[in-house]
């Protein structure tokens, strides 16, 4: 199995550090951010990995990363040429994915403590054609996409409601997903949203609807990093995972 970070994405909330430098590389602790979703895939046996990356601080990234062999695993790099959103992103990853192949996708602002060794391994003995997304429970469900679980298989999901100001649940998707190269048909199949990008909400709503998305919970810490207050606390709560 494989793995794909997107890690392109402008981090208008963390101006203006991001005005110097990607918001996937700023400090969390001793490390760049994106080596802790590095990390997170290789402890689950993940080696081979591709760095979806705009072309901000893309030199910074292969300087500082190299082929990864500093942390255990294989490397390959892309360049998103402009923002048009996380399926947009995601399609760049098609040369890298072999026919049937099955891969973890992470966002590269997420950090998390859960190891995803089993659920990936849950993934694993899905059917080919369909997907799996981990979700957190959260205290304001409103910032994010919001799954709303199928009554009659509670194992999926039925679909996922973007930023809902009256959320069914108190759950959130967060920016881990795993898929097989399927996704990239329905991503050659959507159209752009009216902010003119590919969402990966549709994607996840096209399983949804086909009875194909199916789900697991994170049990520890995870944050997705967008703000100063987020970006100090998972300095602190991500101390001691990496040496």
């Amino acid at each position: 199995m494989k793995g794909v970070i997107l890690a392109g994405g402008t981090g208008t909330r963390l101006y203006p550090l991001t005005r110097l430098i990607n918001k996937h590389l700023l400090p969390v602790g001793k490390h760049p951010m994106i080596v802790y979703g590095i990390d997170r895939l290789r402890q689950a046996g993940i080696e081979d990995i591709l760095i979806v990356m705009g072309k901000h601080s893309a030199g910074l990234y292969t300087e500082y990363l190299g082929g990864g062999a500093d942390l255990g695993v294989r490397l390959t790099y892309r360049i998103q040429e402009q923002a048009g959103g996380i399926a947009e992103a995601l399609d760049l990853a098609k040369s890298f994915i072999l026919p049937g192949e099955k891969f973890v996708v992470l966002l590269g602002d997420n950090l998390f403590s859960d190891d995803l060794k089993p659920y990936v391994d849950r993934y694993v003995q899905q059917p080919a054609g369909t997907a799996r997304v981990l979700l957190k429970e959260v205290d304001d469900a409103r910032r994010y996409g919001v799954p709303v679980f199928d009554v009659n298989h509670p194992e999926r999901i039925s679909y996922i409601e973007e930023k809902p100001s009256q959320p069914k649940t108190s759950y959130c998707v967060t920016g881990i997903y795993m898929y097989d190269d399927h996704v990239f048909n329905l991503i050659d199949g959507i159209t752009p949203s009216a902010r003119g990008e590919l969402e990966i909400t549709d994607v996840n709503n096209h399983y949804a609807s086909a009875g194909g998305l199916e789900y697991d919970i994170l049990q520890k810490y995870w944050s997705d990093a967008g703000t100063f207050e987020s970006l100090q606390e998972a300095a602190v709560r991500m101390k001691g995972q990496l040496p």
